[in-house]
């Protein structure tokens, strides 16, 4: 099968598009062929040598969030047959032990992640066990079921998991043109909650309304802390919603009302960020807190939800473009140079 993978760390060069063999299944998986993979922004930092997940090792074929048609399935298998149109949770926690894939649960410790330190879906085929495909149902496109699984994993855990936004709630999403945050945005406001979005154009932010942001702000050219404090009429959004990291970490702590927490899933900007004032954090009882793994069990009911919500135009699977496999380092550049609103998809 053709596969897009590095042997060393660089820029767009060191991806190759090549031939390697086709996955071959335990007795608990499945080989999906690919009919679309997502792009994040792990992809990148991991072929830039800017960050690497722990197990992390080359030769690497990315590709996180995967969509496709069961082609193989293992000995032990009765769920799936071939052809069956699935979706797949990437992270290996809860993987049944006949699996070739079991083994690397560990939330916080050795956990295997497809695309991460796993063979993903840069290629034309995937292994992938049979515990974590979910069925795709007609009215979902394949490619609309690529873009779903880290970004709104990671939205709906970091948001009502970890965060516990409320309906009558005020949260305050940053980098609205993210995969991420294009999910955060229609899970906040499903959830009845009050949405405030920012952008680094005003493009972006016109996109954001069309998702259900109730209000948006460039946050290249405008007052973030002023903005919030404005539209709350002084009192502050109850969460902010971060994974940009450094470049508006002060501006997100000050955004917050009283007893008002800034819960932290990414560092996209930058992994250092400054508390301007402890006096600021503890009087005002503020929380900053890390979103951890999202778990096994979140994958099937926010599926059903999504899919849901596409049924009723609720909700909606953006994507920005789509490029062929071959094309991967084009497709990772417009990434990097975060000239994007939604999800950018490979289609081997």
């Amino acid at each position: 099968m053709k596969a897009m993978l590095y042997h060393r760390i660089g820029g767009p060069e060191v991806l190759e598009y090549t031939d390697v063999p086709d996955p071959v299944p335990g007795p608990g998986d499945v080989v999906v062929d690919v009919a679309a993979t997502a792009l994040n922004r792990l992809d990148v930092l991991q072929r830039n040598g800017w960050y690497h997940m722990d197990g992390f090792t080359l030769p690497h074929i990315a590709g996180m969030d995967i969509a496709g048609t069961v082609a193989v399935v293992g000995a032990a298998v009765a769920e799936w047959q071939p052809g069956d149109r699935v979706v797949v949770d990437p992270s290996m926690a809860g993987v049944r032990d006949d699996s070739k894939l079991a083994g690397m649960g560990d939330l916080y410790g050795d956990l295997g992640i497809l695309g991460g330190i796993l063979d993903g879906g840069y290629a034309e085929r995937c292994l992938v066990p049979a515990s974590h495909c979910y069925q795709v149902p007609d009215h979902v496109s394949l490619e609309e079921a690529a873009t779903f699984p880290t970004v709104w994993l990671t939205a709906g855990h970091a948001l009502f998991a970890t965060g516990g936004l409320a309906a009558d709630e005020t949260v305050m999403i940053h980098a609205a043109g993210s995969g991420v945050s294009v999910a955060g945005i229609q899970l906040a406001k499903h959830a009845g909650a009050t949405v405030l979005a920012t952008a680094g154009t005003d493009a972006k932010c016109e996109r954001a309304t069309e998702i259900g942001a109730d209000h948006v702000l460039n946050n290249r050219t405008g007052d973030v802390t002023g903005w919030a404090m404005e539209v709350t009429g002084g009192r502050g959004v109850d969460m902010v919603f971060d994974h940009v990291g450094t470049a508006l970490f002060p501006q997100s702590l000050f955004s917050l009302a009283i007893g008002g927490r800034l819960v932290n899933c990414g560092n996209a900007s930058g992994d250092e960020a400054t508390i301007a004032s402890l006096g600021h954090l503890f009087h005002n009882g503020l929380s900053i807190i890390g979103s951890d793994p999202y778990r096994p069990d979140e994958m099937g009911p926010l599926w059903d939800t999504f899919c849901a919500g596409l049924a009723s135009g609720e909700m909606r699977a953006v994507i920005d473009s789509q490029y062929p496999l071959a094309e991967a380092a084009a497709a990772q550049q417009k990434m990097l140079d975060s000239d994007f609103f939604g999800k950018i998809l490979l289609r081997p």
